[in-house]
């Protein structure tokens, strides 16, 4: 049995779709399995740029079966439209398939969305408004619309029905908006329809009879695990759970077809809206990091926040994922610095203490602790094998690599595909 789940390790954005696209060259089928275009991957190959956001990044290499699993909330506007862009770039369609048990993202969830952010005011969540967490709350809350309703308008028109009298009701008495037409909806879902019809299959049965073929996959999540809904910085997180665990329960599989687990982290960390973040800094040396590692939202383009890299931080996600290797991005981002800094711990109300609050005051509140290394001078980018890195690279990556007791299995500097050295095989 051949199987990874590929995590993030932080709060997202760690180059999840480059190493996505990395290993999926050796994998057989690559799975998305929880969030929604709230997420997105950017990837360069051969001198051109995708920015995905709900089809898996596997879809760049021929042959490749790519699901989409249940526990994605699917726009499929967004979907279409992301499928006519691959199509007109050469890109194959053909092994694409989509859990029949997945949720809509439906037009009134993303106006929902961005009524209740901005009802918040100061106290926001800074979400991507692309509708993910009403989706995922009308799912909890068992009033949620399925990719299997689009493959019968009859079913459709019966629960739409019903949903949209309470939905309308809520919009045009608590928020004053007009109310969504039935008829319109339903229209635009059977367009979309017929060009989903092809690729829609039961896919925790498809994904059971590959891997008993002993098939190669891998499962790509989408955010981090600090954006994780129950072991992240809540409220400030997503609606789903971005963690290993969430890859069983988003494709229909059982956790003894895991393998492996791999957890893709920054040399650094950042992090996109509001919460928590302690080894967060300001000022030049965060606007330098930023705008050499190109660090704005492939979804929303706002710029990141920036810190030094937290081992707190990775030693939460390396507990709760059960990470097997560790893949390391963005090294090259660093180079030119006299020294780089490591959270090792958090001082919080004058207690060392090397684990992640769960009451954000305290976490808030938590003074980072860093452990001061030699920089170095030299361009990463092109050097072919990780033991030419100068000396003070490599002491870099084995230290992170000693404190977390995970070996470091892949290390990026820079965003081809070549650039990416392996220190230990995966696949």
């Amino acid at each position: 049995m051949s199987t990874v789940v590929l995590i993030g390790a932080q709060w997202g954005d760690e180059g999840k779709g480059k190493v996505t696209d990395f290993l999926a060259e050796k994998a057989d089928v690559v799975v998305r399995y929880q969030g929604g275009t709230n997420a997105g991957h950017t990837l360069n190959v051969a001198d051109k740029v995708f920015k995905l956001h709900l089809i898996p990044s596997g879809i760049l290499y021929p042959g490749k079966t790519c699901v989409i699993g249940n526990g994605v909330v699917l726009d499929p506007a967004a979907l279409v439209k992301e499928m006519v862009g691959l199509q007109e770039r050469n890109i194959d369609l053909a092994q694409l398939r989509i859990s029949d048990r997945a949720h809509l993202v439906m037009p009134y969830h993303k106006l929902l969305d961005e009524l209740d952010e901005k009802q918040r005011k100061e106290g926001k969540i800074g979400t991507t408004l692309r509708g993910i967490g009403p989706a995922y709350m009308d799912k909890v809350n068992r009033v949620g619309m399925r990719v299997a309703d689009l493959l019968d308008e009859l079913e459709l028109r019966e629960k739409l029905s019903a949903i949209l009298e309470a939905k309308n009701m809520f919009l045009t008495k608590v928020y004053g908006e007009q109310p969504f037409s039935l008829e319109r909806i339903v229209g635009e879902l059977r367009q979309y329809a017929e060009i989903l019809r092809p690729y829609i299959t039961d896919t925790s049965v498809l994904l059971e009879v590959l891997i008993l073929q002993n098939k190669k996959v891998l499962f790509e999540g989408a955010q981090g695990t600090m954006l994780d809904l129950d072991h992240g910085t809540y409220p400030y997180v997503t609606s789903s759970s971005p963690t290993a665990g969430g890859a069983c329960c988003g494709t229909g599989i059982g956790p003894l077809r895991i393998k492996h687990v791999v957890g893709v982290a920054k040399a650094y960390t950042t992090r996109v809206g509001d919460g928590p973040f302690p080894s967060e800094i300001t000022g030049a040396m965060a606007e330098r990091i930023r705008e050499i590692g190109r660090e704005y939202g492939t979804t929303t383009g706002r710029p990141r926040r920036i810190g030094w890299l937290d081992i707190v931080v990775l030693r939460h996600a390396c507990r709760v994922n059960g990470l097997s290797f560790l893949a390391l991005t963005l090294l090259d981002v660093l180079a030119g610095l006299e020294t780089v800094k490591i959270c090792t711990g958090y001082r919080l109300r004058g207690e060392l203490i090397a684990h992640v609050p769960a009451s954000l005051h305290a976490l808030d509140s938590c003074e980072p602790v860093f452990e001061e290394l030699p920089g170095w001078q030299e361009d990463l980018s092109g050097v072919e094998q990780f033991e030419d890195f100068p000396e003070t690279a490599k002491a870099y990556v084995r230290r992170i690599a000693r404190l977390l007791g995970v070996p470091v299995a892949l290390v990026s500097v820079g965003p081809e595909r070549l650039q990416t050295k392996v220190l230990h095989e995966i696949f």
